[in-house]
């Protein structure tokens, strides 16, 4: 009779048959016996310098693969990535939160043990509201069934889930279940009724238009998008938040809408289109960007993983997966209006920049986006980073990372970790500020240790430039670090500083060609240089900041 799993055995079985190949964490007492093993069991273990990083690179990790899982200790650990969770879930990340915690025999009669706050069930209850579902595995009856039920509930909703494992029962026999659920179906009525009211409102339409957003990457449904345009001839634009969900190359993708603070030709798409089929869009302040329209709801479909509704119509019970699956066998083709007819975005240029000229803002991400290739994942921080690099053209689906939405500074350097070991044919290119480097930079301590060669380039305009251009201080000033003396620190890795245009494409060209380690690129910029779509932010939320002051 075969020997019965042991929890900690049940749950790397299952997370190795989500693909999870790497547990990102940082090891502590209440979680030896799950990092030992996970490394029994085939699972590589990532320690992090921190737990936020962790949880970054779990998350970036999801982002390629569909699933990613992070493993730290109770509290001390758990609290620590915390926000890193809360981006995962604002942006629908299936991330698997795993906490060693105290056994359940030594709980009893609530003794002060170290790491506990305040009740032994503070951390579960704090993870309740950031993510989709938490379990506590205090009954090895019912543990295997419950790991089920959260790795189901993460793949349903592509976002995270918390799993507590007290110590005392990690190495517990439990009992597989019998039976695994079945996926859920559409409601075959429902499916059938929003989509020939869809095909109605899309052939009445003259201008109609796809706006694609972060759930087509997160379910996996690109292809199916790139079918859809093509069959229709309905040109599509992009969300920031879903930048490259499909190829900024294909000749129906008229580019990213940032509703008031994107490019007038995007916008002004967009506001003329009399059909918007919004597929997996989030209706943040980010996407709509302060825009007039704002989505008039009668003229729009509106299909994302939890809600579908046509003009004021909602169904219930219709998988965004079915829906954009149907779409493609309704036959419908659109012949777009001359005069607003879908084009490509233009590559962004040089402009006139000399070599021998500073670097502007401009001219950097000119620069970077003309050695773009298929083997590159660009991967923006927040703030500047992220604003100028919405602009990149890139050419392969899901090649393009941010936490353009939850917007949490830090996010980059860890993610780039979870993104090389999630697909290693790219490598990271790091977009990011000396704000966001000075939180979570030391994780290329990791990347060296696990061999991992990002491409780092830190835009060092002395200060979080987003907030410069809102309401200036000297809150926003950073002391200076001597940032190309970290390989020095590290005993690996390369990094150097450049100034002029051709110091930025030699070293730019040294790195692609080298790629045994990583290399960090400091370029000095004029603390007041920003680029356009940051001026269109800071021209919108500045008389917002004066009102609330």
């Amino acid at each position: 009779m075969k020997e019965s799993p042991s929890i900690a055995e049940y749950l790397t079985g299952r997370l190795k048959g989500e693909g999870i190949e790497y547990v990102f964490g940082v090891p502590g007492d209440y979680a030896l016996p799950l990092f030992s093993t996970f490394r029994k069991g085939g699972i590589e273990t990532i320690n992090t310098c921190d737990e936020q990083g962790a949880g970054f690179a779990a998350d970036a990790y999801a982002r390629v693969r569909g699933m990613g899982a992070v493993c730290v200790t109770y509290c001390v650990g758990g609290l620590k990535i915390a926000n890193a969770v809360a981006e995962a879930y604002a942006e629908k990340s299936a991330v698997v939160v795993l906490s060693g915690a105290p056994g359940m025999a030594e709980r009893k009669k609530d003794p002060l043990l170290h790491h506990k706050v305040r009740n032994f069930d503070t951390q579960r209850k704090i993870f309740e509201e950031i993510t989709v579902g938490a379990t506590v595995l205090d009954n090895p009856d019912t543990a295997a069934s419950e790991i089920d039920r959260l790795l189901d509930l993460a793949r349903r909703y592509h976002r995270p889930v918390y799993i507590e494992v007290p110590r005392d029962l990690m190495l517990a026999p439990c009992r597989p279940p019998s039976t695994r659920r079945e996926s859920e179906e559409s409601d075959p009525q429902a499916l059938a009724e929003a989509l020939e009211e869809a095909r109605q409102m899309l052939l009445a339409s003259r201008c109609p238009l796809i706006l694609a957003d972060v759930e087509l990457h997160r379910f996996g449904l690109q292809k199916e998008l790139v079918r859809l345009t093509e069959t229709t001839g309905i040109p599509v634009a992009a969300t920031l938040l879903g930048k490259s969900v499909i190829a900024e190359t294909h000749p129906h993708y008229i580019g990213v809408y940032e509703g008031a603070t994107g490019r007038a030709e995007v916008n002004d798409y967009v506001e003329a289109s009399d059909c918007l089929l919004l597929l997996g869009v989030f209706l943040t302040d980010i996407t709509v960007g302060g825009s007039s329209s704002s989505f008039d709801m009668s003229r729009s479909i509106y299909a994302t993983s939890e809600k579908l509704s046509i003009r004021h119509h909602s169904f219930e019970g219709v998988r965004l997966e079915d829906f954009v699956r149907g779409l493609l066998k309704l036959g419908i083709q659109k012949r777009v209006l001359p005069g607003i007819a879908a084009r490509q975005t233009e590559p962004m240029t040089r402009n006139s920049a000399r070599p021998q000229d500073r670097i502007t803002v401009q001219s950097l991400f000119a620069e970077v986006n003309r050695i773009l290739s298929r083997e590159i994942i660009v991967i923006a921080d927040v703030g500047e980073a992220l604003f100028g690099a919405s602009d990149l053209v890139i050419r392969e689906p899901t090649e393009f990372l941010s936490p353009a939405y939850y917007a949490s500074l830090g996010f980059a350097i860890p993610a780039s970790l979870g993104a090389a070991l999630a697909n290693p044919r790219l490598r990271p290119l790091v977009l990011v500020g000396d704000g966001a480097f000075q939180m979570t930079g030391m994780e290329l301590s990791t990347a060296a240790r696990f061999g991992l060669s990002p491409i780092v380039v830190l835009l060092n305009n002395r200060g979080y430039s987003t907030e410069r251009q809102i309401l200036d201080g000297p809150f926003n000033d950073l002391l200076e670090w001597n940032y190309c003396r970290l390989p020095e620190l590290l005993g690996s890795g390369r990094a150097c500083q450049v100034r002029t245009n051709q110091e930025l494409e030699e070293t730019l060209q040294a790195a692609l060609a080298q790629k045994d380690s990583f290399w960090l690129i400091e370029v000095r910029l004029n603390p007041h240089d920003r680029s356009p779509a940051l001026e269109r932010l800071a021209k919108r939320l500045a008389p917002q900041q004066r009102a609330d002051h």
